[in-house]
């Protein structure tokens, strides 16, 4: 009976010891993000008020004053713009964390792809954050603090307007990893550039929520000032991942 249960119990242990290992790397390298963070947030806040007032530009001269409501507030959203400033930063080596999580899995060919994932997503991120700030919210902000002017005056916490800002600016730069993202699902095998184009129906489905998920007002014009990148985004997907598959085919 002992003899029995050796031989499977060590065959339990050969295939949880995979598990366990993936499992401490990945807290070694959320550890290591997480370090990152901190420290790319705490330089930034040295430079907070600057950036707060930068946020403010995309509002127009509409937003006024921005006030606090209870002690701690001003300071929590300092730290907010910091945090936010300090994940902008600290892509690079997020994304290189994340490269390094998965290589291990992938073939040497393929891992000649981590420079091009790292800066190229940390480019996409960046260009995220831009459009959000240079064409989103200022179309959004002056539809929003321009409705009921005739009746009501805004007059606006610094913590509620900084978390919608920064909610924005971040979650367009996540919209913006699409490419990256069917990059690396198309390498590991799991999509393809025919399975894209012939779900597209789906995808503008999609896309269309995202949008309106993501879109902080409820006006068309600004939901299609989100939906059409994010289109245009998924028609590069295609092209990335068809690009991706014939590598792969020319490297086999």
């Amino acid at each position: 009976m002992a003899s029995a249960e050796g031989p499977r119990q060590r065959a339990l242990n050969a295939r949880r010891l995979p598990i366990v290992g993936h499992l401490e790397e990945l807290r070694k390298r959320l550890w290591g993000c997480l370090v990152v963070i901190t420290l790319a947030s705490m330089i930034s806040f040295a430079w907070t008020g600057r950036l707060i007032e930068w946020l403010k530009r995309p509002a127009g001269p509409a937003l006024g004053r921005l006030v606090f409501f209870s002690p701690p507030e001003a300071f929590l959203a300092y730290m907010k713009v910091a945090i936010t400033v300090g994940l902008f930063l600290s892509a690079p080596v997020i994304l290189a964390q994340v490269w390094a999580f998965i290589s291990p899995g992938l073939t040497a060919r393929e891992r000649r792809y981590g420079f091009g994932f790292i800066w190229g997503g940390s480019l996409l991120f960046l260009a995220g954050g831009a459009f959000a700030y240079w064409a989103l919210l200022p179309v959004s902000l002056r539809f929003l603090l321009s409705f009921g002017r005739d009746q009501l005056e805004p007059v606006m916490s610094i913590s509620r307007y900084l978390s919608f800002t920064t909610m924005v600016i971040l979650s367009c730069g996540l919209a913006f990893q699409l490419p990256l993202v069917m990059f690396v699902l198309a390498r590991l095998g799991l999509v393809s550039s025919r399975m894209l184009r012939q779900k597209w129906r789906h995808a503008v489905v999609a896309i269309i929520v995202a949008a309106a998920i993501l879109t902080p007002t409820a006006d068309v014009a600004t939901l299609l000032l989100l939906a059409v990148p994010m289109l245009a985004l998924y028609e590069l997907s295609i092209w990335v991942t068809g690009f991706s598959a014939s590598r792969r085919t020319s490297n086999d």
